[in-house]
């Protein structure tokens, strides 16, 4: 039982202790209240008729036919009384000064008069007419009196004992307990599940699930623990990613070091003959490996999301053009060859070094891979409807996989088609499509039917486009 279980079990105590409590009282005041306004005049109906027959007998009758009316009474049980202003009865009754007084008092009232009457007779005399509440009366087998069982009339003939409802608050208290300690425990039990799950995430153990102890559950609790798994599912694939990237970039790392230090041995042993080889292969090592840091500094900005200024209003069909006739020189070196066949008169909102470098990284790739006397391909598309530019790179190297296609934009990923020729890092497709998804494209590859592989980049386009481009070959 923690802290949080104690608050809610508290404030939902004092709100369901207050709100019986509450009720209670009005009970109590409203019994008051009834109590101080209970009257010893029958108010009901068959009271008040009997007043108005007994109003009209006096006033037309005169007092004799009201006598007369009244003994006709007494066998039906009726005990009408008519007291004039001397306070006696026309029966030569006794009556009670509080009951006469309080009988004028209800003839002040909207209801007193159908129930109560001041009539004045012929002989001079003015006669209050009214009907006392009549006591308990039960009807039961045996009729009328103490022996039946059956309730028929009760009246109040007077205030009646006061009592708070003690008995009916306490069960309400004990029932508001049990329904607190109940309604606590509901909400807190998964939430001690959660600080134990953060806690042991906290420690480095990301393998504790939310899932199988909320599944029963559905609702906003059930979903932030469904939302902790999401997140240690996330953040376990990050730090495997983190782990397997430094083990790749030490594994890299090594190879060029081994071999740097074997050169310095050599170079300390060897003539000044040898000396320059040597050295041309210290420097070639350390190029290598400084080309590895500069794709590593690269990727790492991109991976947190600061890869510049994004704002920037890049001409493709001008980058391109430059790309091909700089690519042009690479590859004819190497006997082969690119065609380019550029018609894109559109701009892209973005970081023009970055786009270039993406570009190029395929393009580079193509043309380290595509066969001896054959041509790289550049195509591009433009999606008026959609506002999608399409580039295509197409070789005629190896291909890669079929199983491995979606491989290959990964870290260090190097096929097993090309990774015994390849003396590259498996960087730059990486960084390729990390700075597409940055300016909000995506990038993709194929095998071409008939050999090689074809790497499609789609880039949305601004709306307002420039003149019509043209078609290069290159």
């Amino acid at each position: 039982m923690g802290r949080l279980f104690w608050k809610f079990f508290f404030f939902i105590a004092i709100a369901q202790i207050t709100a019986t409590f509450g009720v209670g009282v009005l009970f109590w005041i409203e019994n008051l209240e009834r109590n101080s306004h209970s009257s010893e005049i029958d108010l009901s109906p068959p009271a008040s008729f009997m007043i108005r027959s007994a109003a009209a007998t006096l006033q037309f009758g005169g007092a004799e036919a009201l006598r007369s009316l009244i003994n006709e009474g007494r066998e039906h049980r009726l005990k009408l009384y008519a007291v004039d202003e001397n306070m006696k009865d026309l029966m030569g009754r006794e009556v009670s000064p509080k009951l006469v007084e309080e009988a004028r008092a209800v003839l002040k009232t909207e209801k007193g008069r159908r129930v109560v009457e001041l009539v004045k007779a012929a002989n001079g005399h003015s006669y209050l007419l009214f009907i006392p509440a009549p006591p308990e009366e039960f009807v039961g087998p045996g009729g009328p009196g103490p022996g039946g069982r059956e309730p028929r009339r009760m009246r109040d003939r007077g205030p009646q004992p006061l009592f708070f409802p003690s008995m009916p608050i306490v069960v309400a208290m004990v029932a508001s307990m049990v329904f607190a300690l109940l309604l606590a425990w509901y909400f807190s039990y998964p939430i001690r599940h959660l600080k134990n799950a953060f806690a042991q995430a906290a420690s480095g153990n990301l393998d504790l699930e939310l899932e199988p102890v909320m599944s029963s559950r559905s609702d906003e609790l059930a979903d932030l623990g469904r939302d902790f798994d999401a997140m240690t599912a996330k953040l376990r694939t990050l730090m495997e990613s983190q782990r397997r990237l430094l083990h790749d970039v030490s594994h890299e790392l090594r190879s060029p070091i081994a071999r740097l230090q074997v050169a310095i041995g050599l170079a300390r042993v060897q003539d000044k003959d040898k000396l320059e080889i040597t050295l041309e292969r210290i420097e070639r090592e350390s190029v290598r490996m400084d080309k590895l840091v500069g794709e590593l500094l690269t990727l790492s900005r991109l991976e947190a999301n600061v890869p510049g200024s994004m704002e920037e209003n890049i001409a493709i069909q001008p980058m391109l053009a430059d790309m091909i006739n700089d690519a042009s020189f690479e590859a004819s070196a190497n006997g082969k060859h690119i065609e380019g066949q550029i018609d894109c008169p559109v701009e892209v909102k973005g970081n023009p070094e970055l786009l270039y470098r993406a570009i190029e990284n395929v393009l580079r790739n193509a043309i380290k891979h595509t066969a001896l006397d054959t041509t790289v391909q550049i195509h591009t598309q433009v999606d008026e409807v959609n506002k999608l530019l399409h580039l295509s790179i197409l070789d005629r190297g190896p291909g890669v996989p079929e199983d491995e296609l979606n491989s290959i934009f990964e870290l260090f990923f190097r096929s097993s088609r090309t990774k015994s020729n390849s003396s590259g890092h498996g960087l730059g497709l990486s960084i390729a499509r990390r700075i597409v998804e940055a300016h909000n494209g995506f990038i993709r590859a194929a095998n071409r039917k008939d050999g090689g592989l074809r790497v499609d980049i789609t880039l949305p386009f601004m709306a307002d486009e420039p003149a019509k481009g043209q078609t290069l070959d290159a």
